[in-house]
């Protein structure tokens, strides 16, 4: 069984992606985590690299894109106070803001702000990077604005996905990336019969809706991602209570599987290896599927769920899976490597962040047979990993951590690599990093 990983294959033969050397979306152009630029250092240099320059922000978990010279970004600007992380919801008022930014020195090109009052947990700022393609930038605020803007700073169309589609915030707030597909801009909304919805990239017009996820824990986290298997497109929806594919051109279901996270947290993106699918949620559920063909249709069946031991359940930073083996931080805050099928781990580690508390978090990206992760201490750390371990090479200092969980304070919001540098945030500032040999 032929199974491919297409989510932004379409993209990758595009103007969205721009130069080879840009990340104009979460994960990069093709979704996959790896950096693909040469030409990269191979330690920090004495005092740790050099930081191009450094721009103000306000908070957010939303990470920036890189795109044909210009850097986007979110934040929100809030007088109020905002609270340490909880698993309760939070009244605030402010303002979302996207920024286009130079990304030679920083500097402000434009801004589009708005209004919005939060009512979810965490609620730092947007969740979500945003989206460059085809002269236009998406973005996902935390509470379901959708907005298209063209990359001069003018607003296309706009959507209040949470009162379109009647459904609360999720708890801690819109969080999964959307996704482009062709003409199609697709990302979750919520509500009876349009978990998921489709629309033209363009207008804004809904092409299709499909599957339901009522109420805050419904919706879930978990960004769309397409795959293909033996040639037939599947749009694979990791829910909170299912692990769902279904026709990306029409909607149609094709699969479902049961599956329960608690409190409707599932946010990585699915990992294919050959013909299993797997995902993970809190708390501590995960789950391996079997894609296969039933009756000339497509189909799935689980090969295990939920068992001790096995696999490892994300919270908030996505696995990467290299020839077979999968590579990613556990709610433990532990770093495995995961054998797939079996599910068995092969070692652990705790080199890469040391020991914290609760949902210790790194983001990994992988640059040739080396790996960059920066880490919610404000850390850059260069390692090797392989089925047989995992092997430190350098680490600095980049960003102090500012926002407080857990006791603690953090910096959660995943960096963008490109033009052999790091654009990476904190709740204070965006910094431009230089990591050329």
């Amino acid at each position: 069984m032929l199974v491919r990983m297409t989510t932004l294959a379409v993209l990758a033969a595009t103007a969205m992606a721009g130069r080879a050397d840009d990340w104009p979306q979460w994960m990069g152009p093709t979704r996959d985590n790896v950096w693909k630029e040469a030409g990269i250092l191979e330690k920090f240099p004495e005092g740790g690299p050099k930081i191009v320059w450094r721009t103000k922000v306000a908070g957010s978990y939303s990470g920036p894109a890189v795109s044909e010279g210009k850097v986007f970004v979110m934040d929100y600007l809030t007088k109020d106070q905002v609270p340490e992380g909880n698993w309760k919801r939070e009244e605030l008022t402010g303002l979302e803001r996207i920024f286009c930014l130079n990304e030679a020195d920083g500097k402000e090109i434009w801004k589009h702000e708005y209004p919005v009052k939060y009512s979810v947990s965490y609620p730092n700022g947007p969740r979500c990077t945003p989206l460059v393609y085809g002269g236009k930038v998406y973005t996902l605020g935390a509470e379901g604005n959708l907005i298209c803007l063209d990359t001069k700073g003018k607003v296309v169309w706009q959507k209040d996905l949470k009162t379109t589609y009647k459904n609360g915030s999720p708890l801690w707030g819109y969080a999964a990336h959307p996704l482009i597909d062709g003409q199609k801009l697709i990302t979750l909304a919520g509500g009876d019969g349009s978990h998921v919805v489709a629309l033209d990239k363009d207008t804004g017009k809904e092409i299709w809706k499909a599957e339901s996820s009522t109420g805050p824990d419904g919706v879930g986290y978990c960004p769309p991602t397409i795959i293909d298997v033996n040639g037939v497109r599947q749009l694979i929806l990791l829910k909170p209570r299912a692990f769902t594919a279904i026709d990306p051109e029409t909607g149609k279901r094709l699969w479902t599987q049961p599956y329960t996270a608690d409190n409707g947290s599932i946010i990585m993106s699915p990992i294919v290896s050959g013909e299993y699918l797997f995902g993970g949620g809190w708390n501590n559920k995960n789950m391996l599927v079997k894609l296969k063909t039933t009756d000339g249709r497509p189909d799935a069946e689980t090969v295990w769920k939920d068992k001790k031991g096995l696999g490892i359940s994300p919270v908030n930073v996505q696995p990467i899976l290299v020839d077979g083996t999968l590579y990613g931080f556990d709610q433990s805050g532990k770093l495995f490597a995961v054998e797939i099928p079996s599910g068995k781990r092969l070692w652990e580690s705790e080199d890469v962040i040391g020991k914290s508390g609760n949902s210790e978090t790194a983001f990994i990206v992988k640059n040739g047979d080396r790996y960059f992760y920066s880490t919610e201490r404000g850390e850059l750390v260069i390692g090797k990993m392989s089925p047989k371990g995992y092997e430190p090479i350098d680490r600095a200092t980049i960003l102090k951590p500012t926002h407080k969980v857990f006791g603690r304070t953090v910096v959660w919001s995943m960096p963008a690599f490109a033009n052999k540098k790091m654009f990476v945030r904190n709740d204070e500032e965006l910094v431009c990093v230089d990591l050329a040999k």
